[in-house]
């Protein structure tokens, strides 16, 4: 059963802050699809996040590197054609915000214009301030991402927790100053220890949605296919899986071959 207020129309950047001064927990999740967004959506999610985690889990690619502009408009496009009640949030892919502010801006103007999205979502703290000051300029909605960003995975050449050490927790705590301050209305924080996490939620007025920050911030967020259980290999500790539709699927698929092959389908009703 859902648990969202009904009363809430539309979910906006200020519906969002809202939830956080009177403490509300904000739902986040990604979609990529009509079909799936539709769901996810009458669900009563708060936030839907058009991840370029779509590179992983939709192409079949080892990072989100690869995603390109133009399939991301593609996805958030196809999202937001299903979608009543949820923010939707598009990300910034590699390569098109990084040390060009103007190519930021162009970037996240036809992500607005052609995919029609409430926002966009980028990764970085200091290194990229330029480009979301330049995007805000414009009146355009940015979601910042601190912590783990996997943009960045040859530069780390790891998914291992980020700032575990003083400098790096000390750094991030900054960015996020940073990015409320520049006009972020909200922040990710990806696979931080919990208690940096709540720390980094107590200290900005927006909201902090985490995925394996732990419970102390404002709202979680977590890859869909991840959660419902259709993509197995991937298991990090601060994954549950919800259900297991990977052997649900693969099992009604091996149902349907069976019948097809013994004529058992279509049977007469299922016939003209």
């Amino acid at each position: 059963m859902s648990i969202h207020k009904e009363s809430v129309k539309r979910v906006t950047t200020h519906v969002l802050s809202e939830m956080k001064l009177k403490g509300e927990k904000i739902s986040m999740l990604t979609s990529y699809d009509y079909s799936m967004a539709t769901i996810v959506d009458r669900a009563g999610i708060d936030v839907i996040l058009v991840g370029d985690s779509a590179s992983n889990v939709m192409a079949g690619h080892e990072t989100t590197l690869p995603i390109t502009l133009d399939q991301m408009i593609y996805h958030g496009a196809s999202v937001v054609r299903a979608v009543q009640r949820a923010l939707v949030v598009v990300d910034l892919p590699f390569g098109t915000y990084q040390g060009n502010s103007k190519e930021a801006l162009n970037s996240s103007i036809r992500i607005m214009k052609e995919a029609s999205a409430d926002a966009v979502k980028l990764e970085g703290g200091s290194e990229v301030l330029e480009s979301v000051n330049r995007i805000l300029s414009a009146g355009i909605p940015v979601m910042g991402h601190l912590g783990l960003t996997p943009q960045s995975i040859h530069k780390f050449g790891t998914y291992a927790v980020r700032a575990k050490e003083e400098e790096e927790a000390k750094k991030l705590l900054e960015d996020a100053k940073l990015l409320e301050e520049a006009g972020c209305f909200a922040i990710v924080l990806e696979k931080v220890p919990a208690t940096l996490a709540k720390k980094v939620a107590e200290s900005v007025s927006i909201p902090i949605i985490g995925i394996g920050a732990g419970n102390g911030v404002d709202g979680q967020v977590l890859v869909i296919h991840d959660m419902l259980g259709i993509t197995q290999e991937f298991s990090p500790r601060f994954l549950r899986r919800y259900h297991n539709l990977f052997a649900e699927i693969k099992g009604a698929v091996e149902t349907y071959i069976g019948d097809v092959k013994s004529i058992d389908f279509p049977n007469e009703r299922e016939q003209y």
